[in-house]
């Protein structure tokens, strides 16, 4: 059953048409991968079905009863509330409700008339019944889930919005939406300022949402993972497919080549139409020629041949030569390096990697942990405060890096290009640059008035025409759409030297890397394959390890388990009083139980996320069973402090 409906939609803003004819539709349970080249329009339909705006032409029909939430790319927030405050504001209903249940015991509090105390206590009653039928009891541990998931820890729970950076403010902002009743959501971008690990917990928590999502996003991966229908904006157009950004990627490439097929065919007929037309237009057979012009020009005008092709795709490859060919011996050599900033503790201490030639070194892990210190070692930019590093091997490095830069604003796409290889025509120029998608009158923009993926591109460009032995690159699909990630993927599977990249961008390092060096809290991992291959290596162990403690502790496991299951049953029982346990603990000894639990509880549905988890149903059972007990301690010793409080 279709929840969405976009039909036929048109949006002009001044002489730029964004949306052209726009027309597809959403199911019930659908996570719709909304993807196309920066400024096709994505972020303004996003604004369309979240009523934010409206269309000039065509129709957006929802499903009755259908809410819809929006993420945008710059979320507005209290920058006076706390994060803990400001993310709260999700529950508005249960927070008003649970105000009103604290208004009511005050008043109880100071009644000394009977009749006013009965309704006061119906009254209470009825609040509380409607607080926990909407989850007033649980709030609370869905707020600490979605906020440790997206990587938030306790202690900034009580800090100031203002005190956020943007990305952070960004990251709570997406963990209010989330937090919403929203049964349709629209995510704008919603991995950017996420780590890996907080992008995996966002594509376990979106495959469990019942309602369905659109995603704008670049994250290849994430689209994979969670999407099961793609819709590409192009040229104002929307082409809706079913499956995956592979599945659709797949299809996309089918349909190209059938394309090109068709036109190299229609090409072929067209020319000899016209050359028949030509000979005989005033000959013996001029009728025929003329009835053959007449059908052909009919024929072109209805759209019936394929005349143009897209090939941007296939594009000529670049022609890479280094300033000198590698054997495959080791290239860099680093051995037991540690960095720290000042007295503070180490970023990173006892790594120790090798480098052959021609390999290319996929680097990711969490935000702070060292990556971009690294390469700045690795260039000379900061000196290792232990350890040793050397290069066994003459190269010339280039170096993407994800911070500020100077371009000359006033110079052209083409003088930029040429200042680096002055001996390039500008035909030649042009040439190069149609590899990183600028084609036409783009290449004589001045560097001023592109946009930071633009810009990223020609910075990449340049990069790539100092021929350098070794890249070593920053994130480098920073800024960049699909399209543009695609090519830079193309250009660096031919490039022929050592590649070490630092990436979040997990469908770029499976295209790029043969190797990955992971930083994780307790140190690293040193491991050959592209990430995904990576990813089920350290998976595969984690599995390994939970079975050997599984293993080893199992009776103690069962006793417990047993233990919580007696504890589940009996609280069903009116007739027993489990709070009676917990009488000899005091009200302050009471709540920071009920807080540690509460704590207990956001740590282990964060665990849901974990690859390792959800891929492992016996693993998902337990850690179902585990957290039940839990809660169910949790409702006991949260009635305790609810009793010893209303004494």
């Amino acid at each position: 059953m279709a929840i969405l409906a976009i039909n036929n939609v048109t949006r002009q803003f001044g002489t730029q048409v964004v949306l052209d004819g726009a027309t597809f539709e959403v199911e019930t349970g659908d996570i719709v991968g909304l993807i196309g080249a920066n400024g096709s329009g994505k972020t303004t339909l996003l604004r369309m079905l979240a009523g934010m705006d409206k269309p000039d032409t065509g129709d957006i029909i929802q499903a009755r009863g259908l809410s819809v939430g929006l993420l945008a790319q710059e979320p507005v927030l209290d920058l006076k509330r706390t994060l803990h405050d400001e993310v709260a504001v999700a529950f508005e209903e249960l927070l008003a409700l649970e105000h009103k249940l604290q208004t009511i015991s005050e008043e109880m509090g100071e009644c000394d008339d009977d009749g006013r105390m009965a309704e006061l206590m119906k009254s209470y009653d009825k609040v509380h019944h409607k607080f926990i039928a909407s989850g007033g009891e649980k709030f609370e541990a869905k707020l600490h889930e979605v906020l440790g998931g997206l990587g938030f820890s306790l202690a900034e729970y009580g800090r100031k919005m203002s005190e956020f950076s943007g990305g952070q403010r960004c990251r709570a902002a997406l963990a209010r939406l989330l937090l919403t009743d929203s049964s349709f959501l629209l995510l704008d971008e919603p991995t950017n300022h996420l780590d890996i690990d907080a992008v995996r917990w966002l594509e376990y928590y979106l495959g469990r949402h019942p309602g369905g999502a659109m995603v704008v996003s670049h994250d290849r991966y994430l689209l994979d993972r969670v999407c099961t229908r793609i819709v590409e904006l192009e040229n104002g157009k929307t082409n809706s497919f079913t499956g995956n950004y592979s599945a659709f990627a797949s299809t996309k490439e089918l349909r190209l080549l059938t394309q090109e097929r068709q036109f190299e065919k229609d090409k072929t007929f067209i020319e000899k139409e016209r050359a028949f037309i030509a000979k005989h237009l005033s000959g013996q057979r001029t009728k025929e020629a003329q009835g053959r012009r007449t059908r052909l020009n009919r024929r072109l005008g209805e759209g019936e041949f394929v005349t143009e092709v897209d090939k941007s795709k296939r594009s000529a490859r670049i022609a890479f030569r280094t300033s000198q060919t590698h054997d495959s011996g080791v290239v860099l050599r680093c051995d037991e390096l540690a960095f720290s900033y000042d007295k503070l503790a180490p970023l990173f201490s006892d790594l120790s990697f090798q480098l052959y030639g021609s390999e290319r070194l996929g680097i990711t892990g969490a935000n702070g942990c060292g990556k971009t210190t690294l390469l700045r070692i690795l260039i000379s930019q900061l000196t290792p405060t232990e350890g040793t590093l050397s290069y066994e091997q003459k190269v010339s490095i280039g170096y993407f890096s994800q911070e500020s830069f100077h371009l000359d604003p006033k110079r052209t796409m083409i003088e930029e290009i040429r200042s680096v290889k002055s001996q390039l025509t500008e035909e030649a120029a042009r040439t190069f640059m149609g590899q990183f998608l600028f084609s036409g009158q783009d290449v004589f923009k001045p560097m001023g008035l592109l946009s930071g993926g633009e810009q990223s591109r020609v910075r990449l460009a340049s990069l790539i025409l100092e021929q350098p032995d070794l890249l070593i690159l920053d994130e480098p699909t920073n800024h960049l759409d699909i399209a543009s990630r695609e090519a830079l993927e193309r250009t660096l599977q031919d490039f022929p030297g050592t590649i070490i990249v630092v990436s979040h961008d997990r469908y770029f390092l499976d295209q790029i890397a043969s190797r990955m060096l992971v930083f994780r809290v307790d140190g690293y991992e040193n491991l050959v394959g592209n990430y995904s291959e990576c990813v089920a290596q350290i998976d595969e162990k984690k599995a390994k390890l939970a079975a050997q403690a599984k293993q080893s502790s199992s009776g103690k496991g069962n006793a417990a388990t047993k233990k919580n299951r007696k504890s589940a049953v009996a609280k069903s029982d009116p007739k027993i009083r489990l709070t009676a346990q917990y009488d000899h603990l005091t009200g302050d000894q009471l709540e920071a139980m009920v807080m540690e639990k509460e704590v207990a509880i956001a740590q282990l549905n964060a665990r849901f996320g974990d690859a390792d988890v959800h891929k492992n149903p016996d693993m998902l059972g337990e850690l179902q069973e585990e957290l039940t007990a839990l809660e169910a301690e949790f409702s006991v010793l949260d009635q305790a402090w609810q009793e010893r409080a209303d004494a």
